[in-house]
């Protein structure tokens, strides 16, 4: 898959081809049809799969490279986090602010970074249990999915790390082979999440009994409502507070040490 491939493809849904590379479905309803999956497992990515936030990460290394303004932008960075963590994040204000950076510089150098990032920042961030929750759901066959406020560019490279083939995202809006620094459709965040999904499963229906979705975040309630299984995963104080008052599952995915087995 070239560049521009996986940049128009990023929050679509992906399969292998013959040349076991990652590529769109050209027939995503007949795909999704032609197993019956015991279960629809669907996994945020920050914080929950992750020990962190790739969206915060993504901006420290951002500044690390020099290619953007250090007090400029990591004040920004820190405010838009903590109004996240308080749910009161403007997930259009904060896109663009994210997306400004993809549209300043070459598509190639974006690549380039982004993949270091992957490699050097995230794949230290992915726990052995991360790993064993998701193959847990894979060896009972269930569909797997990442939903994720952190945009597609960043996180399609990420859910190859979990062979995790489904992916929404908040995606930039990308035209004639560029970056316009504006949003694309509707943010994947709060209520975004499910207005995502419910277009998925729209557009590919898919066979399931049972639908479980695993979040650490307060902002994810509208998700964990609608799932059949809720579980909290690291959960914030506000929703291991209305986690425990709905009796939903509370696992951790990490422990806040560097030993995590």
């Amino acid at each position: 898959m070239n560049i521009n491939q996986a940049v128009k493809y990023m929050s679509s849904t992906f399969h292998k081809n013959q040349q076991g590379d990652m590529s769109p479905c050209q027939n995503r309803e007949v795909c999704c049809c032609q197993f019956k999956n015991k279960n629809l497992a669907i996994f945020d990515l920050d914080n929950t799969l992750l020990k962190g936030d790739s969206d915060y990460y993504w901006g420290e290394f951002l500044v690390k490279k020099g290619l953007v303004d250090k007090k400029i932008y990591s004040e920004a960075n820190q405010k838009f986090y903590t109004d996240y963590k308080n749910g009161c994040l403007d997930i259009k204000e904060f896109s663009e602010f994210v997306f400004a950076v993809l549209k300043k510089y070459p598509l190639d150098l974006m690549t380039t970074i982004r993949d270091e990032y992957v490699k050097n920042i995230i794949q230290p961030m992915i726990t052995k249990r991360s790993y064993d929750l998701v193959k847990k759901h894979r060896d009972m066959g269930d569909f797997l999915m990442i939903i994720t406020a952190t945009n597609s560019f960043i996180t399609s490279k990420i859910a190859q790390l979990f062979k995790i083939e489904n992916l929404l995202a908040t995606d930039p809006e990308f035209i004639n082979g560029k970056f316009t620094g504006k949003l694309s459709g509707t943010a994947c965040f709060g209520e975004g999440k499910l207005v995502r999904l419910n277009q998925f499963l729209k557009n590919n229906p898919i066979n399931y009994d049972k639908s479980y979705f695993y979040s650490d975040s307060i902002n994810d309630l509208p998700m964990l409502q609608w799932a059949d299984i809720a579980i909290a995963t690291n959960p914030d104080e506000r929703l291991k507070t209305i986690a425990l008052l709905k009796k939903w599952q509370i696992i951790k995915t990490y422990n806040n040490n560097a030993d995590d087995g």
